[in-house]
């Protein structure tokens, strides 16, 4: 079954996630399909991209499945390896969109939580639904945010913020997200809001909308390199080890949703 869709319009590329049964949490087949997506629209004539999810949520995060394999496979082979320019394969999730040349609009309804919200941080704009809710997960496994949060995060909210959200790992309303920051704009329909929005866009030059995307990059990338590395680095140790497990037991008894 296909994880992603990808349909052009207007040209606008409408990017959606299409696990909605699962509240498109994220396995390594869709985090694949999402890279794909990422890797196809880049190479487009698209001048700006709508990123949404199908059904009740915008991506609830992990999928419980892939937690079961984190024991199975050596951690630092799986996140070491740069496969994707600066990049491994999870953190691509996100920085795809960076890459992309043109504006990416995220709307998020439901949830947005640990990898969906890193998913949505690399969009270039986030619009989200009044009852959305955002969180970095993590830290309720045992782990450390690793999806290129580290990356764009520090641009977007205050130190404390931050460290007040990896640290907790609890859910912020979209309210409060949008006043710190994770959130630029809310909408009773964010999608349709999203749509709009990307119609503005197209209507400037793409030739300009472009050199800014990139302009504004160069301003916001500097070490962007060595916080990836870090983040693989500090979650290599982690995965699979005592505390992981007693937080992973921890969730189990309290019935955890889908998600991470």
């Amino acid at each position: 079954m296909a994880r992603v869709s990808v349909t052009y319009e207007q040209h606008i590329a409408r990017v959606t996630l299409t696990r909605g049964d699962k509240m498109n949490a994220l396995d390594r087949e869709m985090m694949e399909a999402i890279v794909a997506a990422g890797q196809e629209v880049a190479a487009s004539d698209a001048r700006v991209v709508v990123l949404s999810g199908e059904g009740r949520a915008f991506c609830a995060g992990l999928d419980m499945a892939s937690f079961a394999t984190m024991g199975t496979v050596d951690p630092e082979a799986w996140l070491m390896e740069r496969t994707h320019d600066d990049a491994n394969l999870v953190q691509e999730v996100a920085m795809t969109w960076r890459r992309a040349p043109m504006p990416v609009i995220a709307a998020i309804q439901g949830v947005a939580f640990g990898g969906g919200l890193q998913l949505a941080l690399g969009a270039d704009i986030r619009i989200a639904a009044p009852d959305a809710r955002v969180s970095l997960m993590e830290m309720k496994w045992g782990l450390v945010p690793d999806m290129g949060g580290m990356a764009l995060l520090p641009a977007l909210v205050r130190s404390d913020v931050l460290r007040l959200l990896t640290y907790t790992a609890e859910p912020v309303g979209a309210e409060q997200a949008e006043r710190w920051g994770l959130v630029t704009s809310l909408a009773e329909d964010p999608l349709s809001a999203a749509l709009d929005l990307a119609g503005t866009i197209t209507g400037k030059s793409p030739s300009a909308i472009r050199a800014a995307k990139a302009l504004i990059a160069t301003a916001e990338s500097e070490g962007q390199s060595d916080v990836l590395l870090e983040e693989s680095r500090a979650q290599v140790p982690l995965i699979g080890k005592p505390h992981q497990m007693e937080a992973i037991a921890a969730q189990m008894q309290k019935r955890a949703p889908n998600f991470k």
